[in-house]
């Protein structure tokens, strides 16, 4: 199934034309809708939802950041506040007629943080995040509407991003410069904690550990069991820990490590607070890295610098199949040429029903539509 434009056709009369708002009873409104994207609404509410995160988001973006700088970072996305609402309800629409189902993957990424957060259940996974003040319904089905979102973009719009060994070749050859390294290691770690444990529990943990330690020797994936047992919170991210040049860990932990092959994988090492197991995902010697090492990272910076156009290209695609009105007064920056923006119907009191009303106006032009 496809978001044509004919696939809403039962329901177009009767949406284009008025943007209704929910009421109490004695007329109060309490809600508006702002823009429909196919059967699905954006209302206000989402959109100062939306709005009153970016601060945060752009703080956690940019720790350290001047309050003018920050300020500038959310006036800069708030113009494309609108767009993005817009843009993940058309993924996730896109989701479903896809027939992509994540709700394994909200479970397993639920677990995974309650692992990182060392709490004993969902249920206490659940009061930690009431804690915040979020509503935990509403938090897991933002975290699927983002995982479904993720999962379009892989099928959908990765595979449009060719990138040919030539590419990668003359990148290469253009940017030597930036391949001059020192010494360094690329390592991931399987932690596991003994904070506050006593000693018997200590000694169950390092048993545990030893255990892990035999079934990465005996070939198991270091990254699959990083994130299944590690406790820290780069167990989401199959332990990666970063490049790591010679000064910047703990003598110990440096001694272990350097002198390790692609591959190889420490003993149970203790560390502060429990024990860990270091295994080295590449290692780069100092000076001009050969091109065999670092393919891999110029295919990222390529992958990354062509993805979002690719996104824009395909978002723009989906508003032309779809059904996408924005009311008077807001924007939508990525709006296709088809896209339509209609003026709202005054809302009329219970006094004015009695008279007779003139069909509305529309506009079916499409001011504020930008090229993606």
């Amino acid at each position: 199934m496809t978001m044509k434009r004919t696939a809403f056709v039962a329901g177009a009369a009767a949406m284009a034309l008025a943007f209704p708002v929910f009421l109490h009873a004695g007329g109060t409104i309490v809600e508006e809708i702002i823009a429909r994207v196919n059967n699905d609404v954006i209302t206000l509410s989402d959109y100062q939802k939306a709005e009153a995160s970016l601060h945060q988001e752009a703080t956690q973006d940019c720790d350290g950041c001047s309050e003018d700088k920050i300020n500038q970072m959310v006036a800069d996305e708030q113009k494309n506040l609108l767009r993005d609402l817009i843009d993940r309800s058309l993924l996730v629409q896109r989701a479903k007629d896809l027939d992509i189902n994540v709700d394994t993957d909200v479970i397993k990424e639920l677990d995974s943080l309650r692992q990182q957060n060392s709490l004993p259940s969902m249920d206490a996974l659940e009061k930690a995040v009431e804690g915040t003040g979020a509503n935990w319904e509403d938090y897991k089905e933002q975290l699927k509407r983002r995982i479904l979102t993720q999962r379009v973009i892989q099928q959908e719009v990765g595979p449009t991003v060719k990138i040919s060994n030539d590419e990668i070749q003359k990148y290469y050859e253009a940017h030597k410069s930036e391949f001059v390294k020192p010494e360094e290691v690329d390592i991931s770690g399987i932690f596991l904690s003994t904070e506050n444990k006593s000693p018997q529990e200590v000694a169950a943990i390092k048993e545990k550990a030893q255990a892990l330690e035999k079934r990465i020797k005996a070939g198991e994936d270091f990254g699959a069991l990083a994130k299944r047992f590690s406790e820290d919170t780069a167990a989401s991210q199959e332990g990666e820990l970063g490049e790591f040049k010679r000064g910047e860990m703990t003598p110990d932990i440096e001694n272990a490590v350097f002198p390790l092959k692609r591959g190889d994988s420490t003993d149970v090492m203790t560390v502060a607070n429990g024990f860990e197991i270091f295994h080295v995902n590449q290692r780069f010697e100092a000076g001009l890295q050969p091109l065999s090492k670092v393919e891999d990272d110029i295919e990222g910076q390529l992958y990354q610098s062509r993805i979002q156009p690719a996104m824009r290209v395909y978002l723009t695609q989906l508003r032309k199949d779809s059904y996408v009105i924005v009311n008077a007064g807001y924007v939508d920056t990525g709006g296709a040429s088809s896209s339509s923006v209609i003026q709202e119907v005054p809302y009329s009191t219970a006094k004015d029903k009695t008279k007779k009303k003139k069909a509305p106006k529309t506009d079916l032009g499409d001011p504020g539509d930008q090229n993606p």
